[in-house]
């Protein structure tokens, strides 16, 4: 198998959730929170993006969420921007179509507007590849794509790219070569020094990170992690190499995705988990997670995971639905609600005040969750019809 030789590949462990229905067994808002949601406020909460497939190519529809979490179109959405992949800092969205990035300002309504693109291809060996997603690191200032073939046509490499603040252009910082393992998102702990993701090439799943430099420059990191038994069998991360492999609170704990794996067929076997781990000031990665004390989803596999901005839940997102669990830094996960919808969810966003944003490819349809202390409510207007939706960006306002 062709692997980065930085560092050790591991993983398999995890989680022990109690598995519950739809909204029978949902908490819902308790009364307070329900009046005061019920005022929308003038001004957005969150201006949200959604990129969908018209024809050959792409186009980004734009909304404005009030605060009660019903969302309004934003003037001149759908806009014709051939994004497929979406990231965002404060003031910039960026999407690539799997070649170039472009860089749109958003308006005081939420419209966007091209104001930069760069070839990311060009930067490749051989004039191959090109990227295969986007992210941004915790300050917003340094542009990252997992670049598809991006090394002799063969590997795959993270490319790294500053952001001008003022302008929205992007200048190439250089890329680290990576393996055809590794073409997911990183998520970046709280320090912003490192980031880690998993995979599963050739069956054989795996955590990796990486040193971010004052520069944003990416190195690639020889990190190691205590792996949790999983009895009988093993663990084995979900395929999650369109989204993110990994979620990281504000502090410095990671959560990984796992689903036990039949050792004889390769196949899924049983529910999906979460491992929490903790990075320590080397980058190694150390966990307390083992299969007594961690439970199961009711999402099937996995397809995303984001840990709340204020790191006190996780939304899981699968291909049986979409659940909110309790997230206790180091400890164990604990159940919180049970399935919010049952439709298959591909990717999902929070924004500060307690929305969750999903959208189902296979349903066309983007959906808002209400999530409060004591439970979770779909929120007014929800879920919206957009065809064929592929990515999805939450700016908070």
């Amino acid at each position: 198998m062709l692997r980065s030789t930085g560092f050790s590949v591991f993983v398999f462990s995890v989680a022990t959730f109690a598995s519950s229905v739809l909204a029978s067994s949902q908490v819902m808002p308790s009364q307070t929170d329900a009046s005061m949601q019920a005022a929308a406020a003038s001004s957005p909460a969150a201006f949200v993006y959604v990129s969908a497939q018209k024809g050959s190519n792409y186009e980004v529809s734009g909304f404005s969420a009030a605060a009660n979490g019903r969302l309004t179109p934003i003037s001149g959405s759908p806009f014709p921007l051939n994004a497929n992949y979406l990231a965002l800092n404060s003031k910039y969205v960026f999407g690539s179509d799997g070649i170039s990035i472009y860089s749109f300002s958003v308006g005081a309504d939420g419209a966007l507007t091209q104001v930069a693109s760069i070839n990311a291809q060009n930067y490749n060996e051989d004039g191959c590849g090109g990227p295969e997603n986007l992210f941004v690191d915790r300050t917003g200032t340094t542009l990252y794509d997992p670049d598809l073939l991006g090394n002799i046509c063969a590997n795959n490499a993270y490319q790294a790219f500053s952001i001008d603040n003022s302008t929205g252009g992007l200048t190439y910082l250089g890329s680290v070569a990576a393996s055809p393992a590794f073409n997911t998102p990183l998520s970046f702990i709280g320090n912003n020094d490192y980031g880690y993701s998993s995979d599963c090439y050739r069956d054989e799943p795996g955590i990796f990170g990486y040193t971010r430099n004052s520069e944003g420059e990416l190195t690639e990191t020889n990190i190691t992690a205590q792996i949790p038994k999983a009895p009988p069998g093993d663990y084995y991360c979900p395929n999650l190499s369109s989204t993110d492999s990994a979620s990281t609170d504000s502090d410095n704990r990671i959560a990984i995705p796992m689903m036990p794996m039949s050792i004889s067929t390769l196949q899924q076997d049983g529910a999906s988990q979460i491992a929490v781990y903790t990075a320590e000031s080397s980058g190694n990665l150390s966990t307390t997670s083992t299969a007594a004390n961690m439970g199961k989803t009711a999402v099937n596999t996995v397809t995303d995971i984001r840990i709340s901005p204020n790191g006190k839940l996780i939304a899981v997102a699968g291909t049986s639905g979409l659940q909110v669990l309790h997230f206790n830094g180091a400890n164990p996960i604990t159940h919180f609600t049970g399935l919010l919808t049952s439709q298959e969810v591909d990717h999902i966003a929070w924004d500060s005040g307690g929305h969750l944003y999903a959208i189902s490819t296979s349903a066309g349809e983007l959906m808002v969750f209400t999530v409060t202390s004591t439970g979770a409510s779909e929120a007014a207007g929800s879920p919206y019809s957009i065809a064929d939706p592929e990515n999805l960006a939450v700016l908070d306002r």
